[in-house]
């Protein structure tokens, strides 16, 4: 099969397409004809061996000099071409979604992926938008339905609302009955009041800090405000939830982790809950719960380019240097 591999840590240049072997599905795994994949920050970070710190934290992903795996990408859309023999939920020929987690692959013609990582594909989209849910939509929807648990009536800020995260999380949470308020850039107002907020905050004019108003739920998803900034604008009994890989410029120790760390620490000096997004992979209950959503026409994913699989170097360079709109497709 044609893959996207990389030896060595490094830029995108250390990407090449080539050759591999057509992986075989062990008893819990699916073997997946990849039509879609999609480009997460989790990419560039394991592509460049950054933060330092994750090589030490995360063995089984980074090796001394370059990842475990050879074969970039998460996130896929495809066909069920075979599956092992525990498999009970799947059969040949499925159109499914998932995220292969901390074992890379996604970037290949062919890709395995355990069982309980996968779901069957909204009829209402078509590949590449069924790509470009699982890791974003799952993290939103894992933030807003399982961990702050959103009622009707809620306010809710998400900080970050024009990225892949953000665009579902600001669709999920109007879907939920809340009452939002989205922090973007100005270029991306539009986009994300289509989607439902009901106030855009442009963060270039205005800061989101300095509002008398509070939120029961502040998701952030950027990483650009102090943890106290956040807690200022949160009710005493709300929620912070935080997450965002950011964006690369150079090589780092902590990277967006030294934040993280710190506000585990911080976090029992504040009245508010305070839940660090942890980037685990979505298990089949969060994908079939954010197929719902798509089914009842309450979410949508919303994509910003697309590029062909030989190009993978060139999307995974727009993600980690830019701040892509929404989504980043694969077309294989």
């Amino acid at each position: 099969m044609r893959a996207i591999v990389q030896e060595r840590y490094g830029s995108p240049e250390r990407l090449r397409l080539a050759e591999a072997d057509d992986p075989a599905p062990s008893p819990h795994e699916v073997l997946v004809r990849v039509r879609a994949a999609s480009v997460n920050a989790y990419d560039w970070h394991v592509m460049r061996g950054d933060p330092y710190i994750a090589r030490l934290m995360a063995p089984g992903v980074f090796g001394p000099r370059g990842p475990r795996r050879r074969i970039r990408g998460r996130d896929l859309a495809g066909v069920v071409e075979a599956v092992g023999d525990a498999v009970t939920t799947l059969k040949v020929g499925d159109a499914v979604f998932g995220d292969i987690g901390l074992v890379d692959g996604a970037f290949a013609e062919l890709a395995r992926v355990p069982q309980d990582r996968l779901a069957r594909m909204p009829a209402e989209l078509g590949f590449e938008e069924a790509a470009a849910a699982p890791l974003a939509g799952t993290t939103a929807y894992r933030a807003l339905v399982e961990l702050a648990e959103v009622q009707p009536g809620q306010r809710i800020l998400v900080n970050g609302a024009s990225g892949g995260v953000g665009t579902f999380a600001v669709q999920i949470a109007v879907a939920l009955g809340a009452e939002v308020t989205a922090v973007c850039s100005t270029r991306n107002a539009e986009l994300v009041a289509a989607l439902g907020a009901d106030r855009v905050v442009d963060y270039r004019r205005e800061d989101f800090t300095e509002s008398t108003a509070r939120y029961d739920t502040v998701l952030d998803l950027v990483g650009n405000r102090a943890l106290d900034e956040l807690a200022g604008v949160a009710a005493d009994d709300g929620a912070l939830l935080l997450s965002g890989g950011g964006t690369s410029n150079g090589p780092t120790v902590f990277g967006p982790m030294r934040r993280l760390i710190a506000a585990q620490l911080r976090a029992r000096s504040l009245p508010q809950r305070v839940v660090v997004m942890t980037g685990d992979p979505p298990v089949t209950e969060s994908l079939a719960g954010l197929a719902g959503l798509v089914e009842r026409g309450a979410v949508r994913p919303i994509i910003d380019r697309s590029y062909p699989l030989e190009q993978v170097p060139d999307a995974i360079r727009y993600v980690e240097t830019e701040h892509a709109r929404a989504k980043v497709v694969i077309t294989v």
